[in-house]
């Protein structure tokens, strides 16, 4: 949790959109929420007005993962919020499930093949989200491969280690498919869309390219996962990778934040629209330090043993009010200290859920 949150600006209140509702937060910029299955149980959307070679329509940042209901609210807003306008691109920030996940679908026009537009993404994190879903070989999925690295970085439960060894088709379930062709997106490209030019701010650590766009005129930057308001970013290693630097990564990545001016209005995938990017540590250079030491301390010493933090694939009944699941209370595997919340209470998940993918982490909430 953030300890200063109490010196952020949250310009819409406690206003939070129903699924398949747009909210505007700026002049041809619409939020979106879409519900997840997650303990992080929501993703902001955004829908953009936009302009390509004289056609007017609309562009969407970020897309939910592959389920039922998410596509429902993705029918309705097509019905109800696009003014009789097409879907002229999709840009994504980045390849984790719940912004790349319906991503082949909307540029296709969703169930009634409405459109059928180019996808927009670094090539970095493109790439990562067509290798996981062919689903082969080392992966952040599941599968043998993930079962080792959670073993060497110190799970010891054989149950959880046979659930993730077993849990081969996790991102595949969740992205169905990927686009086959896209449009390269670099750090410090200028993107118009609309009435407005986005530059892009590419980072890492959360992601292998991840991609945040900001527009001087209109004072926004939409953030993806880099900022967020409240909870910390997941900053992960994966055993494709398995000797990355992951958190100097990210944290150099947020130096490029620092020009941007102290009242930008940020549009983060999670929580609430805020002013206050270098209150929000640690998004300063002290921030930075301050993350630095705190990682290291979280990290201790190589055979710690792991928290082993399970999201989780819910009955699509928990998706239906567009706000995501509110579970009952039971167990959820945690570090020997346990998995508290934002509110100090241990967290839990549904009774009728099955456990998806583990992530490791040092106990803070994620992005």
């Amino acid at each position: 949790m953030n300890a200063l949150e109490h010196q952020l600006d949250y310009p819409f209140g406690d206003t939070l959109p129903e699924g398949g509702t747009r909210f505007e937060v700026a002049p041809g910029v619409y939020w979106l929420r879409m519900p997840l299955p997650f303990a992080l149980d929501h993703i902001n959307l955004w829908l953009l007005r936009d302009r390509q070679d004289g056609k007017e329509g609309w562009t969407i940042i970020d897309c939910g993962i592959n389920h039922e209901a998410i596509r429902g609210y993705w029918e309705t807003i097509f019905a109800n919020h696009l003014d009789g306008l097409p879907v002229l691109r999709v840009l994504v920030t980045h390849c984790h499930p719940d912004h790349v996940g319906l991503s082949n679908w909307l540029c296709e026009g969703g169930d009634e093949k409405r459109w059928n537009v180019r996808l927009w993404m670094s090539l970095g994190d493109y790439a990562f989200a067509r290798m996981l879903v062919g689903g082969t070989g080392a992966s952040n999925a599941g599968g043998e491969f993930a079962a080792r690295h959670f073993e060497r970085h110190g799970l010891t439960d054989p149950t959880s280690i046979e659930g993730i060894r077993n849990r081969k088709d996790y991102y595949s379930t969740l992205v169905p498919g990927v686009p086959s062709q896209y449009r390269r997106l670099m750090d410090g490209d200028v993107v118009a869309i609309g009435e407005h030019k986005w530059r892009v701010i590419t980072g890492f650590g959360h992601a292998p390219e991840h991609v945040a766009l900001y527009s001087e005129d209109a004072n926004v930057l939409i953030s993806g996962d880099m900022v967020l308001p409240r909870i910390s970013t997941n900053v992960s290693v994966f055993d494709l990778e398995p000797e990355a630097d992951s958190l100097t990564l990210y944290l150099d990545s947020l130096g490029k934040y620092e020009p941007l001016p102290a009242d930008v209005l940020i549009l983060p995938s999670h929580g609430r629209p805020f002013r206050g990017l270098h209150t929000r540590p640690p998004c300063g250079p002290a921030g930075r330090n301050v993350g630095c030491v705190q990682g290291r301390a979280a990290i201790g010493t190589r055979h710690r043993q792991c928290h082993l933090q399970a999201p989780v694939r819910c009955a699509p009944d928990d998706l239906r009010d567009g706000r995501g699941a509110r579970p009952p209370a039971c167990a959820v595997a945690s570090r020997r200290t346990g998995a508290r919340n934002r509110r100090g209470r241990y967290r839990s998940i549904p009774r009728n859920c099955i456990t998806a993918q583990p992530v490791l982490s040092t106990g803070a909430d994620h992005g």
